[in-house]
């Protein structure tokens, strides 16, 4: 099954928006934890949690070949380079070692 990059577009998108939508009020300064933000990882993980097998080793393996041109963009923007550039591009994407399935 292949998932036009639309409906994956809109998958993430309704990913990034609806904690916004769903955020209550914030509890008091004394209890407050400090957010992770997720990484693009995660957002590939959650948009191909319904599909098995190989679909969804191809999806995956799409959702983070975009995420890390991605990221790669995004450091090209900010002019980074060097190792500082592998570095940023690591943690951009979530890179854990794991991101075949």
């Amino acid at each position: 099954m292949k998932l036009p990059s639309a409906a994956v577009a809109a998958s993430l998108v309704c990913l990034i928006i609806a904690p916004v939508f769903a955020q209550t009020t914030p509890p008091a300064a004394s209890t407050a934890t400090v957010p992770v933000p997720a990484t693009k990882r995660v957002t590939c993980l959650s948009t191909t949690a319904s599909l098995k097998g190989q679909d969804k080793r191809d999806q995956m393996q799409l959702c983070m070949a975009q995420a890390r041109l991605d990221c790669l963009k995004q450091a090209i923007d900010q002019k980074v380079v060097g190792e500082t550039r592998k570095s940023f591009i690591k943690t951009c994407v979530g890179a854990d070692g794991a991101e075949q399935q």
